[in-house]
């Protein structure tokens, strides 16, 4: 079974709340379509940071 870390799990929740933002606006509900955008810049913003700190501690991924 594949295992997402919680860069890789942010990001696809930001995919995902960007495709429902996408949805809504084509099918006119404004309202859903600005939250769902807004909750998905948030996820990237913090999937970014994550990734930075990541990167910035130089740790590695453990061997399974």
């Amino acid at each position: 079974m594949l295992q997402l870390g919680s860069e890789e799990m942010m990001l696809y929740y930001a995919l995902v709340f960007l495709v429902v933002a996408l949805i809504a606006g084509v099918l006119g509900v404004s309202g859903v379509a600005s939250i769902a955008s807004q909750i998905a810049w948030v996820l990237f913003v913090i999937a970014i940071v994550l990734f930075v700190v990541h990167l910035v501690t130089g740790r590695s991924r453990p061997v399974l």
